[in-house]
């Protein structure tokens, strides 16, 4: 039986320790994501803009956040691309899953397709975050050739175009 200690506790994370063949080892136990390639009827692809400290810069991304512990991960998706870019989807296709960092986070990355997304009517801005829609052919580029700095949502359009829903 492995012992896991909590090292440090927050509300957004848990620092675990688990010794590993006599060593220390740590892992970092975070809520799951969600990222949605949100496409609307004339398609465009749906990203927001936002200054990402971590990186020191502003960054394109698809609609994503964290899932909330009482929340499936459908749910949040939703909720994040309306809160995000004020756009709403009929449907969610879970197009798969990923391990966002298999040796350091204890998480799952929920990643969801959304086709012929409408605006909300009503909705207002999180600030901070702009929401911007750019053709689904100059998105895939975009995804190829790093103006997409998230590592996380370049898998998303590979999942995407793996499950064909984007014509390449």
């Amino acid at each position: 039986m492995t012992l896991r200690t909590v090292v440090f506790s927050s509300p957004w994370c848990r620092l675990v320790s688990e010794p590993q063949r006599g060593e220390p080892y740590f892992l970092l136990e975070v809520p799951d994501y969600v990222a949605v390639v949100a496409r609307t009827g004339d398609a465009r692809i749906v990203f927001v803009q936002q200054h990402r400290p971590a990186v020191g810069c502003d960054t394109i991304e698809l609609p994503s956040g964290l899932v909330d512990s009482d929340e499936r991960p459908e749910d949040a998706a939703r909720r994040e691309l309306l809160e995000e870019t004020g756009m709403v989807a009929d449907r969610l296709e879970l197009i798969g899953t990923l391990a966002p960092d298999v040796g350091r986070l204890v998480n799952r990355m929920w990643c969801y397709f959304a086709a012929d997304v409408t605006p909300a009517r009503s909705w207002t801005s999180e600030r901070g975050i702009t929401p911007l829609t750019v053709p689904e052919a100059e998105a895939l580029s975009m995804a190829a050739d790093g103006r997409i700095l998230h590592a996380l949502h370049v898998a998303v359009f590979f999942l995407a175009l793996r499950k064909r829903c984007l014509n390449p």
